[in-house]
C-alpha cells in the first residue's frame, strides 16, 4: 500500500490504480463520462476528469493538469481537485462536449452538479447582421443592434424603435427571426426577446389584417416629401394592385 494526498487528506490505495477509482472509491466526487471500470483501457475522451497533480514545493512549474482516468497512483503524490486550473480545464472540456450534444440534459445536469461555466447554447443566429442593416439602412426604424458583451456578440432589439414591418423576418438567412400574427396582433421575436408588439389595420377593402399601424405612419412620413394628391386608404398590397388596375379596365 502507498500514500497519497488528495486536496489535503492522507488516502492509503495501492500503487498503479487509476486515480479516478482510487478517488471515487474514497467517496470524493468527480466528473467523467467516458470511463467505465469494467474496461481495461481509459480512452480520455471526454476530458471531465481532470486533476491538478502537484510536484515538488508546489510552485506554478511544479503543477500539471492530468486526467485522473489515466494518471495512476504513486506514492507521494499530490492531488488537488479543485483548484482553478481545474475548474478551467472542467469548463473547457464541458463546453466542447456542449458543441456536440448542445441540447444535452445529462451534461448540463453535470455542469450544474459541479459548477462548471458553460457557454450560451447555439441560437440560430450567424451574426451575418443583415437584419441589422437593413432595418437601418433600408427601413429606417434602427430596432436592431449587434450588442457586444464578454465573450460574445448577440443582435438584440432596440426597445421601441420596431415599427411591425417584418422585413427583418424575411432577410434572416437562417430564420432565427420570426413573426406571429395571433388574431389582432403581430409579434416579432428573435430567439426568445420580443424585437416588437403591435395592433393589426384591417383592409378597408378586403377586410384582412396586413399592416401595423407604425408602418403605415412611417411610410407616410417618409413619402411626405412627395406631392400628396391621392385620396387616402388602408388598402392591403393585393387590393391596393387590384385598385389600381380598375380604370384601365373600365
Amino acid at each position: 500500500m502507498i500514500t497519497i494526498t488528495v486536496d489535503g487528506q492522507s488516502i492509503e490505495t495501492e500503487e498503479g490504480l487509476s486515480v479516478l477509482k482510487t478517488l471515487r472509491a474514497n467517496q470524493i466526487a468527480i466528473p467523467s463520462l467516458c470511463y467505465h471500470p469494467a474496461l481495461k483501457r481509459p480512452i480520455a475522451s471526454c476530458k471531465l476528469c481532470a486533476v491538478e497533480m502537484i510536484n515538488g514545493n508546489g510552485s506554478g512549474n511544479g503543477r500539471k493538469v492530468m486526467l485522473s482516468c489515466a494518471l495512476k497512483t504513486k506514492p507521494g503524490m499530490v492531488i488537488d481537485t479543485c483548484s482553478q486550473a481545474v475548474k478551467e480545464a472542467r469548463t473547457k472540456a464541458i463546453n466542447e462536449l456542449l458543441a456536440l450534444a448542445p441540447q444535452s440534459e445529462a451534461l448540463l445536469q453535470l455542469s450544474r452538479q459541479y459548477g462548471m461555466e458553460t457557454t450560451p447554447p447555439p441560437d440560430g443566429c450567424i451574426r451575418c447582421r443583415l437584419c441589422e442593416r437593413v432595418c437601418q439602412e433600408i427601413v429606417g426604424a434602427s430596432a436592431l443592434k449587434l450588442i457586444k458583451t464578454t465573450g460574445k456578440s448577440e443582435i438584440m432589439p432596440v426597445e421601441g424603435n420596431c415599427i411591425g414591418c417584418g422585413t427583418c423576418v424575411n432577410i434572416c438567412p437562417t430564420k432565427v427571426i420570426r413573426i406571429e400574427d395571433h388574431e389582432n396582433v403581430r409579434t416579432i421575436k428573435i430567439r426568445d426577446d420580443i424585437i416588437g408588439m403591435h395592433p393589426l389595420l384591417r383592409c378597408e377593402g378586403c377586410g384582412a389584417l396586413f399592416a401595423t399601424p407604425r408602418f403605415l405612419e412611417h411610410i407616410h412620413n417618409r413619402t411626405l416629401p412627395h406631392p400628396d394628391i391621392k385620396e387616402h386608404h388602408q388598402y392591403c398590397p393585393s387590393c391596393a394592385k387590384l385598385f389600381r388596375k380598375l380604370p384601365s379596365i373600365i
